[in-house]
């Protein structure tokens, strides 16, 4: 489980980030969502340590993180799994090469290891014998796989995706949510979605954390998300013709 404690984040005199208390627990896909500016990324950033919080404090499974050193985070850290906006693919890498770097840049593994582990990863996410592509051969939904492929090939506890559907297509960003979904349930993992995409809440949104203006506005899930009364959340909810059809 990772736990945000009264976390508060300032950018000069701006409190981006409010007293924000949330959990996020393992074996379920745990959204963070809320309109451009909401302080979502800005939360996610916090979680990871790329922000330095302010004041509060940031757990994994009981363990402070906010309070640790720079070797301490860096053990925590290869439990992490980060799923980037865009996959974030090296373009001069092939699909191997990229699925193996964190193999090579964080464990002392055989070759042989860390090529069996990289190809059980890549047949996990449906890219088998695709290792020797470069990323400009592939299409937008299979970069996003071979991300995740990368982002799991640690076998992490922890899983970051920041809008992963972000340029994908309905079908294919469905294929996506329900990837990440399958892999969270499969390995247990504690997965944290940055999302504004209203499809994936009502996917996969097992846990979800609507920020607003900094703050935790509403806490639940996908069933209750569409019958509350909180104005804010549902100006964001059915913010769309098609979610406005919806409350018909």
């Amino acid at each position: 489980m990772i736990e945000a404690r009264n976390i508060n984040k300032f950018f000069g005199e701006n409190n981006v980030l409010q007293d924000v208390s949330c959990q996020f627990h393992p074996g379920k896909t745990n959204l963070i969502i809320g309109q451009s500016g909401s302080g979502k990324t800005v939360l996610m950033k916090c979680l990871v340590g790329l922000y330095e919080v302010d004041s509060g404090q940031v757990f994994y499974d009981g363990r402070d993180f906010s309070a640790m050193d720079i070797k301490q985070r860096k053990e925590i850290r290869q439990e992490l799994g980060m799923l980037f906006q865009g996959a974030a693919l090296f373009d001069s890498l092939n699909v191997q090469e990229n699925v193996m770097f964190p193999l090579n840049m964080f464990t002392k593994k055989s070759s042989e290891e860390k090529l069996e582990r990289v190809n059980f990863v890549l047949k996990r996410v449906n890219l088998e014998n695709r290792n020797k592509q470069m990323p400009s051969e592939l299409s937008g939904g299979m970069k996003k796989r071979v991300a995740i492929a990368r982002a799991i090939v640690m076998n992490p506890k922890y899983l970051f995706c920041d809008e992963p559907n972000s340029g994908l297509d309905p079908l294919t960003s469905n294929l996506i949510d329900l990837l990440i979904q399958e892999l969270t349930y499969e390995y247990g993992i504690t997965t944290i979605v940055n999302t504004h995409d209203m499809n994936s809440v009502l996917s996969i949104g097992d846990s979800i954390e609507f920020i607003y203006k900094g703050r935790i506005w509403w806490s639940g899930n996908k069933e209750e998300i569409l019958h509350m009364g909180n104005k804010e959340l549902n100006e964001f909810v059915f913010g769309t013709e098609l979610t406005k059809r919806l409350r018909q």
